[in-house]
């Protein structure tokens, strides 16, 4: 059950040094966009309902990723653990390419690891670093790399957790059969609906290209208790005006009961390679905490580069 819990907390770290304590980074993918105006939904011949439907039936947000099985790339990824004082106690850093010029390789240029990262059994001390792992950076991992065998001989139950995140992250406002959240994840129901405000700006995003930034948030004047009962706080996604591509998504997340409590933000941010669309930049911080276990708090940050366009297999 914690594992499902994890996929809900499922996208820092500059500054270097061990056992200090560090400014968390905030992923937003807003702060990477110049707004200039509000939009004028009649000229624009925009609603509110044209994002939404995007935003929970898009598949190419996705599409970006599978894609990146057709290119030899860099990834660098840090992550950090902290412990109740938010000083990190344990650090993790690759740079990797991931090299699709032939057969699928995986190549480690750089590979550190410092302070509490590991059991003894060499399993990771957190789920949240073994989720990353397994999605972002597992040469296994049958989404990212062509013709892979899965984990375990029957798909097993992290491709159903696997399953549930990528609906949280690539399709916002599905509903997801988590014990527990029901249908807090339904941020477009009926029900959901009177609870958030949403919204779209014009602006220019990467310093050239004109996106639309459609953004669902808590209504500031509900009630405390109203509040608390709403688990997607904030969702930002980004569109390009001239394809209404998506290429961006931040998500913040916050919820507590008597079983859990978790306090999370996500964003990925994609970049035009080409005539493709990629993923350039993921960032994730959390904390979350489960009964007669030890309260899990991590960030970690991916950077895909060097991007090159493989022949055709």
């Amino acid at each position: 059950m914690k594992k499902i819990f994890l996929l809900l907390l499922f996208i820092p770290f500059f500054r270097q040094g061990f056992a200090q304590e560090i400014n968390r980074f905030n992923p937003d993918t807003i702060k990477t966009i110049v707004l200039d105006s509000a939009v004028n939904i009649k000229a624009e011949k925009l609603n509110v309902e044209t994002f939404i439907r995007k935003v929970m039936y898009d598949t190419s947000f996705y599409q970006s990723f599978r894609d990146m099985k057709r290119y030899t790339f860099i990834a660098e990824n840090r992550i950090y653990s902290y412990d109740k004082k938010n000083k990190v106690d344990g650090k993790i850093y690759r740079k990797i390419r991931h090299n699709n010029s032939g057969p699928y390789k995986m190549e480690y240029l750089v590979k550190q690891d410092t302070g509490k990262i590991y059991k003894r059994n060499g399993k990771y001390q957190l789920y949240t670093v073994e989720m990353f792992d397994y999605i972002f950076m597992n040469a296994y991992n049958t989404d990212f790399v062509p013709n892979a065998p899965k984990p375990d001989g029957k798909g097993g139950t992290n491709e159903s957790y696997k399953d549930k995140l990528k609906t949280l992250i690539f399709n916002p406002g599905r509903p997801i059969k988590v014990p527990f959240i029901g249908s807090k994840t339904e941020i477009f129901s009926a029900n959901m609906r009177q609870y958030y405000d949403y919204g779209f700006t014009s602006g220019t995003y990467l310093d050239s290209i004109p996106v639309y930034r459609f953004k669902v948030s808590v209504k500031p004047d509900l009630s405390k208790w109203t509040k608390d009962g709403i688990m997607i706080k904030e969702l930002v996604t980004i569109f390009d005006k001239r394809n209404f591509n998506i290429l961006g998504r931040y998500v913040d997340m916050k919820y507590s009961n008597m079983l859990f409590d978790f306090d999370v933000q996500m964003n990925i941010e994609m970049g035009y390679f080409g005539e493709d669309k990629l993923p350039t930049k993921i960032t994730y911080q959390g904390n979350w905490d489960y009964p007669f276990k030890k309260e899990e708090r991590a960030s970690f940050l991916i950077v895909h580069k060097d991007y090159k366009l493989e022949k055709a297999k």
